[in-house]
């Protein structure tokens, strides 16, 4: 049985990445009213992965026979004046979600809960993951956005971004 405190933090974080789903689709919203598809589409890519996400983790918990307790996805709530600040906020909310898996890991260290610690290694993997595509996309955001051809390339590049 896994131990209760770690399972309610399990159980929070399912709502936590589904609520990046949700984020994740109002940042894809943006770009679509800026007329950038492949950003969109980048993002509708990344909800698709966080909803994965929420998904292992509730099956981790029904697969050690506990319940699982949805919660309300609250609104997105940020407006953004540029693009590059929509971009700086997905990265911000990596590193945030990463701190989450971290105090999780931590919890289950100190209770010595193994089985959820092999199983949260992935997460921790993926995050370093989730936030270097972030901050690769800031990066080419800053090189590409002062240059129309190069942030049109850039939009095409990203058009092909598909769930793996």
């Amino acid at each position: 049985m896994i131990d209760k405190k770690v399972a309610k933090l399990i159980n929070e974080q399912v709502n936590k990445e589904m609520y990046s789903a949700y984020l994740y689709l109002d940042f894809a919203n943006y770009f679509e009213d800026e007329g950038l598809d492949g950003f969109a589409n980048w993002y509708v890519v990344q909800a698709q992965e966080e909803m994965d996400h929420a998904m292992k983790m509730r099956q981790y918990l029904i697969d050690n026979g506990l319940h699982v307790e949805l919660d309300a996805i609250a609104k997105p709530d940020k407006k953004f004046k540029t693009h590059t600040e929509v971009l700086e906020a997905g990265l911000a909310h990596e590193q945030y979600v990463s701190s989450l898996i971290n105090k999780i890991y931590d919890v289950a260290f100190d209770v010595r809960e193994y089985k959820t610690m092999q199983f949260l290694d992935w997460f921790v993997k993926e995050q370093v993951e989730e936030e270097k595509n972030a901050e690769d996309l800031l990066k080419k955001m800053a090189i590409f956005s002062n240059d129309s051809k190069g942030l049109y390339s850039l939009n095409q590049e990203l058009k092909n971004r598909k769930l793996a």
